[in-house]
């Protein structure tokens, strides 16, 4: 229930592998996926997502952060998830003419700096679904909490997300929950070369995840004795295990430009096809940051065919205000002299 909020609405942490990133810096879009970075750096930014999802579906959300001098820093957004028009029918197969189905949420994140190390944050969101002539109303928060060492250029964090309930259900008296996880992440930068690595985990609350029943696929079966042939237990507990992570490389030749790449194996195996190679799990992109705009691209590929666009633009008012105010002085002293 509630499946959108696993939707990534960055760029950068869908080339990062659609999953938790743990970065101490002035990006705003990270924010929806990690409050307790929520801090002054971010103030009066705003940022746009828009991606292209599967089969016609698109997604979208809007992002501005804000500063209090007492109540401290928060963020606002919405997002939503369009699925398009369909053509209704009746029990008899007769047409009743189109509907829409879409996903919708509003938030508030809080975060707050408990020393120059530790942070921690939260995030209440609304939730809305409709469906034809169906509705459902809920609610999830995210709680957070992150260390950061800038002499190391070392970020971690432990995310505890998506944690509420249907308060309207579809059906009544059939109560379902948001899709709940416990994720950590952590990310360095290292020290001589313009690389920062990332590394997450996901579904820290169960441990199985693969599936290796009588349906699945890709299990062969022995000619002779015409059973099922099942990976060894190393080879199983292996391929549960790196379920778990994501892997992500982020280049960073300058502060103006990055680009991005990952691997999730989770991903991956949950969406390979038989007899054919595929790139599922792998994902990249790019981010430009000149002069308070920032721009985002990415790419994350589900299976062949489904590979959907994400793109960012995200505005730091105060920066441009700033370069606003230098070039009017720079006129004036121009004129005076």
């Amino acid at each position: 229930m509630y499946n959108f909020l696993n939707f990534s609405y960055s760029s950068r942490m869908n080339a990062l592998g659609n999953n938790l990133i743990s970065v101490y810096d002035d990006d705003p879009t990270l924010l929806m996926m990690n409050p307790s970075y929520i801090g002054e750096r971010h103030h009066n930014n705003l940022a746009l997502n828009f991606t292209n999802y599967f089969a016609g579906a698109n997604y979208m959300s809007a992002l501005y952060a804000y500063t209090f001098p007492k109540a401290g820093s928060f963020v606002f957004d919405v997002r939503g998830v369009a699925y398009g028009k369909f053509m209704g029918t009746d029990a008899s197969g007769q047409e009743t003419g189109y509907f829409s189905a879409g996903d919708y949420a509003v938030s508030v994140g809080w975060g707050r700096e408990l020393s120059p190390n530790f942070t921690i944050g939260a995030s209440m969101k609304l939730l809305l679904c409709t469906y034809e002539s169906y509705t459902s109303f809920g609610f999830a928060v995210d709680v957070a909490g992150s260390y950061h060492n800038p002499d190391k250029n070392l970020s971690l964090t432990l995310l505890a997300k998506n944690i509420g309930s249907e308060l309207k259900p579809f059906v009544s008296g059939s109560f379902e929950l948001p899709p709940f996880d416990l994720q950590f992440a952590f990310s360095q930068r290292l020290q001589h070369v313009p690389i920062r690595y990332h590394i997450s985990l996901h579904s820290l609350y169960r441990w199985n995840m693969n599936y290796y029943g009588d349906g699945n696929p890709f299990l062969q079966t022995d000619a002779f004795t015409n059973t099922i042939k099942y990976p060894s237990k190393a080879a199983q507990f292996f391929d549960n295990f790196f379920r778990h992570f994501v892997f992500g490389l982020e280049i960073e030749p300058s502060k103006y430009f990055s680009l991005q790449a990952a691997y999730n194996h989770n991903v991956h195996q949950e969406m390979k096809v038989l007899a054919r190679n595929s790139l599922a799990g792998f994902s990249y992109g790019l981010n430009i940051n000149v002069k308070g705009i920032r721009f985002g691209f990415s790419r994350l590929h589900y299976a062949p065919g489904a590979t959907p666009n994400c793109f960012n633009f995200a505005l730091d008012f105060g920066e441009l205000s700033k370069m606003h105010q230098e070039n009017k002085a720079k006129k004036l002293q121009r004129m005076t002299d």
